[in-house]
Parts: C-alpha cells; structure tokens; sequence
C-alpha cells in the first residue's frame, strides 16, 4: 500500500504548483520541506514587525484576467486567488549618466528612452514590437495545455492549431536569443546596454545568453497587463499555493528535511526522511537544484554514469548578497518601490557588486513594517568560492556589503541614520536556508548553448520541477514547470476539464 500517489520534495514556487495542481487532479499528495517555512527561494520572513521578501519582488499579472502569467492560471484552477496592489511607475534604472524611469506604458517608456538616446529609442521601438508579435503568438497556446510527453501533439493540434500557425513562422525567434533581434534592430550602444540589462535582471544572463521567449514574456506581461504587488508580500502567493494544495487533499509538512530519494529496480519506491522516516510513494517530484538532486539525495549508482556527470556540469549562476533593513521613512514621502542601481557604466553589469536590485514594497503596502517605517530588501550577484565560516566571516560580510548600501544612499542618502534593523545575507545564507547548492540562482544556460531539461529523468517515478528544469529561471517559468510536471503525470482528459 503506498502511503500517497506523489511526494514532492521542496515548496518552492516549482514544487508547490505541481503538488497542488496534482491535488486538483485528485491525487493524494505530500509537500516535504525541509525550513519551517514554505516557499523556497519566494518565502517571507519577519524580524521585529518588518516583513521581508527573501527573493522576488517584482510581478505581473497576478489578478489581471488578461494576464498570460501561469501563476494566475494556476490560481484559477485552484480556485484561489490574492490580492494585490497595481502601481506604476514600474521602477527606476540608476546609471552614472542619470536615472531612467520604466513605464508600462510603451509610449511614455519609449520618450523617457529617448532623453538619453533619441535614435535609440526608435530602435527600441522596432526592437520591442519584434518581441511583442511573438508575445501575441505565444499567447494563442496557454501554460495550462503544456505538458512533456507525447499526449502534447494532439491536445496542441486539437485545440490550438490556429496558435500553431502562427508560431510556424517565428521558429526561429523561439529558438533564438534576445541578443539576436537585438543585433539586427538596435546599434544605439546605450540601448544595448539597458536590454542587457533587461535580460540580465529577468534570467541572469544577458541579451545574447537570453532566450528570446522570455524576454518577450517580459515586455508583453509588462506593456498589456496590470503590474501589481502582492498584498502581505511574496509569502501571498506561497499561502495562496499553500491554500490550493490543502483545499484539493494535499499536504504540506514543514521542518521535514528529505535525506534519500528511494530507488529500486530502476524506479523511485518514495523518500527517506532525514528522521529515518519512510514514506512510500510511485512518483517523487524534486524542487531541489539539479545539483542538489543528484549530489545529495540520489546515490551516483541510481543514474546513468554519463548522464548524471554530463547534468552536473550544467553551469550555475552566482550567489548572491542580500541586504534586509527596517528603516525609518519620515521624510520618504516621494519613494518609488523598485531600482536598480548600476554603479560603473564602463564595467560589466554582470560583475559582482556593479549591478544592485532594491525593492522597497513598503511603498505599497504599509503592513509589512511598523508604522512610521519602511522594509527595504538590496541584493547583488556574489560568487559562493571565497566564502566560509570562520574568524572573518562577519568583516567580510560588511565589505562585500558595502555595494549595496551604496545602491541605496543613491536613493536615500541618508539612508545609514535610518536604519533600525539590519540583516546582511551571503551565499553561505543562501546554501544554508534554501538547501540550494551554493546558494545558486539557478542554471546559467545560454541561449543557443543548451536547453533546460524536461522534467523527466532515467529513474521511472522520478521527476524535477524548479528553475533548473524547462523554462528555466523566475517566478512565472518555476511556475510553468510545475503546471509541465503535473501535467504529464495525467491523462491529457483530465487536463483539458480545466482548458
């Protein structure tokens, strides 16, 4: 008797999509997390009344019946729902030239462009309108049709050959980088360097390592859909999943770290428990990183020698410093809630410490401090080697900090007399909390140099969902590979009920 029909390890976006979504079909699922919180790299936290955000801040489309977003289609079929707060400007870009306001509004984007490069702007334009047919033409086929098997052909011939048509000529945009359209409509090198921007915030590469997909993603979510932040934070969303999977049967156990995936014979019998505890069950779903996965929770015996060592060689994106503060805001009454700060344009965005992301949701929803104050969440690229516990951890802590907070006084300047609580995170913190090997963001796969995996592997019964498995990085794509997973455990019936 197996004791569920799914357990999926992890409750980040990726895990807890695909175990809710399972729970919808009418399977009987287990959530296994190993922090006494839920939602991996999206969970919120709380230090002395502030509320923090540990990853993403920035979403579109989370309420928006307009949205292509898989998240909100996952809520509709989960019956939940959040709520949310629209805004705009979108944020600010800090360069040593000046500070560039980003608009939904394509119009009012494209002229605050054009104040520091006026034929860039036009080719911004082409550039945008480019991404924006293949935006309209991936919308015609939704995430909640997409699955991994074969059972895909038919439900997309179906239902969606019209979509299909219109896709047929823009193969090769699907299957290009951003960088690629952006070589053959833009010269301006000021513009060149905001969509490497673009791209690098979005996927933590650049326009030429970007697949062209995504960044369409982005600027069509952004330009037809309302931007918008979660009432009470990212934790918002992770409750809203939470609510989904515990509505439909599913259930979560927090503080229950996995120590083995079981495999037998070729084929996945359940997990054991950190505690010795053995649960038994035909399909594991891993949220953990492709390396975590492999390294710590299978033997090397349970995967093909070669591909378990060609899976690991899959480069990783760097860790990351993160800055949280609670800080007094008398005074701040004209603050916008996102920047992104770029210290040194002669410098490569992607170095460590050059490119800075602020988010100030405070801005927005005064809940998530003490009145009179504002949350504050900076963080910046950092490489894990280097990093180790010892004697001069918390000295090297405050130096390789020092970015930020310089980030910041360009928003604030007064920013260090403000503060009232301080936490600075390292790679070290990363790994630590996230379980997430060296405290990556993920995969650094470029486009043209390799896809993300499907959520198959060799072990029969075990699948991966996260950001290292098809569509890669960010919240709407973890979401995807979630709604894949799922999908391709059912019958291709069941699914289209929710079509």
């Amino acid at each position: 008797m197996q004791d569920f029909d799914a357990i999926v390890i992890g409750s980040g976006i990726g895990g807890l999509v695909a175990g809710s979504m399972l729970a919808r079909y009418g399977k009987r699922v287990l959530v296994c997390e190993s922090h006494t919180i839920a939602g991996g790299a999206a969970h919120s936290f709380s230090r002395r009344g502030f509320h923090f955000d540990s990853g993403p801040s920035f979403y579109c489309g989370l309420t928006d019946p307009r949205s292509f977003n898989p998240l909100r289609q996952v809520f509709d079929v989960l019956e939940e729902s959040i709520a949310a707060i629209s805004y705009a400007p979108l944020g600010h870009y800090h360069f040593p030239e000046g500070s560039l306001p980003i608009y939904a509004d394509a119009r009012s984007y494209l002229d605050a462009v054009a104040k520091f490069a006026p034929q860039g702007a036009v080719e911004l334009q082409q550039f945008q309108q480019n991404l924006l047919v293949l935006y309209e033409a991936l919308r015609g086929i939704p995430a909640l049709a997409l699955r991994s098997d074969w059972q895909l052909i038919p439900v997309l011939l179906s239902r969606y050959s019209p979509a299909l048509l219109k896709l047929l000529p823009l193969v090769g945009a699907i299957a290009g980088s951003a960088g690629s359209l952006m070589d053959r409509d833009v010269r301006d090198p000021w513009v060149r360097r905001l969509i490497d921007l673009e791209c690098f915030l979005l996927s933590g590469l650049k326009a030429h390592g970007t697949v062209a997909p995504e960044i369409a993603f982005m600027i069509g979510e952004r330009s037809r859909c309302a931007i918008e932040y979660p009432v009470g934070g990212s934790g918002a969303i992770v409750d809203a999943l939470v609510r989904g999977l515990q509505r439909w049967g599913g259930k979560l156990r927090l503080g229950t770290p996995v120590e083995q995936i079981l495999v037998e014979s070729g084929k996945t019998t359940g997990v054991r428990l950190q505690n010795g505890e053995i649960i038994r069950a035909p399909i594991v779903i891993s949220n953990a990183t492709v390396w975590d996965t492999y390294t710590k929770l299978l033997r090397p015996e349970d995967l093909p020698e070669s591909y378990r060592k060609n899976a690991l060689s899959m480069p990783a994106v760097e860790s990351f410093m993160h800055l949280h503060l609670g800080i007094k805001a008398e005074g701040l009454e004209g603050l916008t809630g996102h920047h992104v700060v770029v210290h040194d344009s002669k410098i490569d965005i992607t170095v460590p410490g050059n490119t800075c992301m602020i988010s100030i949701p405070t801005v927005w929803d005064a809940t998530l401090a003490p009145p009179g104050h504002h949350a504050v969440h900076a963080y910046t690229l950092e490489p894990y080697e280097g990093w180790e516990y010892g004697e001069l951890y918390q000295q090297k802590k405050q130096e390789r900090s020092q970015s930020l907070f310089q980030a910041l006084e360009k928003i604030i300047p007064d920013l260090r007399s403000r503060i009232v609580l301080e936490s600075i995170g390292t790679p070290l913190t990363h790994a630590r909390f996230l379980r997430r090997y060296q405290g990556t963001y993920g995969p650094a796969i470029a486009a043209g140099k390799g896809t993300f995996p499907g959520p198959q592997t060799p072990v029969k019964g075990l699948y991966r969902v996260g950001d290292s498995t098809m569509p890669g990085i960010g919240v709407p794509a973890v979401a995807a590979s979630g709604i894949l997973c799922a999908n391709t455990l059912v019958n291709s019936d069941i699914t289209a009920q929710f079509l």
